[in-house]
């Protein structure tokens, strides 16, 4: 039960990350800077990064204390930190979807594309066909993510993705743009 409820709430918090990602512009050289300045502060000074490390130290295989610590680098945007803890949680629990989608955001934020690809890639495998409909912002956004990754080399595979993206939400004005920008 703490792991659906865990779901949850990173379904939470990871649908209004990614509201924030797809609508925030910023310098990528000072961004760089302040992420690799906050990284180093929080792998340094960060009390409830270190408690985690020092629970998981105790029981490598605790996947809620393991969330609880990818959680806690992302808000420190640690993202090569946070990215390999879910990676550790996805090797733990490999058909928990939301691990993929938390894997994604933290590749797109460190602005590593082709990884965050392949994270929603196997983020929208794994999710299972009755946790669709709780999941269907996050399966549209990572569909749109595809899609627009994918819009110069693979148009096709572009239209194919983008059409997914709409039908879970045809109300993302991102998704709505750029499907009429690939059928034009």
């Amino acid at each position: 039960m703490n792991i659906r409820n865990l779901f949850v709430g990173l379904m939470l918090v990871g649908s209004a990350g990614f509201v924030s990602a797809q609508t925030t512009q910023t310098d990528s050289a000072a961004t760089t800077a302040n992420t690799t300045s906050t990284a180093t502060a929080s792998q340094s000074s960060n009390p409830t990064i270190d408690a985690l490390k020092k629970q998981i130290e105790a029981n490598p295989k605790d996947t809620e204390a393991l969330a609880k610590l990818a959680g806690a680098y992302q808000d420190s945007s640690d993202w090569t930190n946070a990215v390999e803890t879910w990676k550790k949680i996805s090797v733990l629990l490999p058909d928990w979807a939301p691990s993929y989608y938390s894997q994604a955001y933290a590749y797109q934020n460190a602005k590593d594309d082709a990884n965050a690809k392949i994270a929603y890639e196997k983020y929208i495998a794994t999710v299972k066909p009755e946790e669709v409909e709780q999941n269907k912002k996050n399966l549209a956004y990572a569909y749109f993510y595809i899609a627009f990754s994918e819009q110069q080399s693979n148009p096709d595979k572009a239209k194919e993705h983008i059409a997914k993206s709409l039908q879970y939400d045809p109300t993302n004005q991102d998704a709505v743009k750029l499907s009429k920008a690939l059928n034009s």
